[in-house]
């Protein structure tokens, strides 16, 4: 029997980066405070971290998913050059109005990587400042943290997540 591994998903613009609006260049990137130490204690705590987000821009034709790629090649980079490792970075490229099975709130990119890296939806959390964020999490069947949004588990500011873990 294999033993299943926990995990936090973050949400990343105005959870991890500071959001500036459809942001696809790596000179728009400006980390929340205290971002990678919170990562790096959660990481101690025995946590797999991942990024899941919507990318509508993409969809609308604002930016490409290469631009995309390149913008999380650097945060992993950067997360990486503070010992942090972020195992995966997914996300959805669709436009709100193309209905897509990919697009939180719907669950499926929780739970492809839940999947994928044998993650115990129970052991672990979504973590980000949007309603749709908390219900991925809850429809993916882990609990959810909400940063400044509405949520059973509340927060202010992203450090304030590690007594929940």
């Amino acid at each position: 029997m294999t033993t299943l591994n926990k995990a936090i998903f973050f949400d990343r613009d105005d959870t991890l980066i500071h959001d500036s609006n459809y942001m696809h260049k790596v000179e728009q990137i400006h980390y929340v405070d205290d971002v990678f130490k919170t990562l790096k204690t959660a990481q101690d705590k025995g946590y797999k971290l991942f990024i899941v987000s919507n990318q509508s821009g993409i969809g609308r034709g604002y930016f490409t998913k290469e631009d995309t790629l390149i913008f999380h090649q650097k945060m992993k980079d950067d997360f990486q050059d503070h010992g942090v490792n972020i195992e995966d970075i997914v996300f959805c490229p669709h436009a709100p109005s193309e209905n897509c099975d990919c697009r939180k709130p719907k669950p499926k990119l929780l739970l492809d990587l839940c999947h994928e890296y044998s993650i115990d939806p129970n052991q672990s959390f979504m973590v980000g400042d949007k309603k749709s964020d908390i219900q991925a999490g809850h429809n993916a069947g882990m609990k959810s943290i909400g940063i400044n949004c509405e949520s059973e588990l509340k927060v202010s500011k992203l450090e304030e997540i590690l007594p929940f873990l």
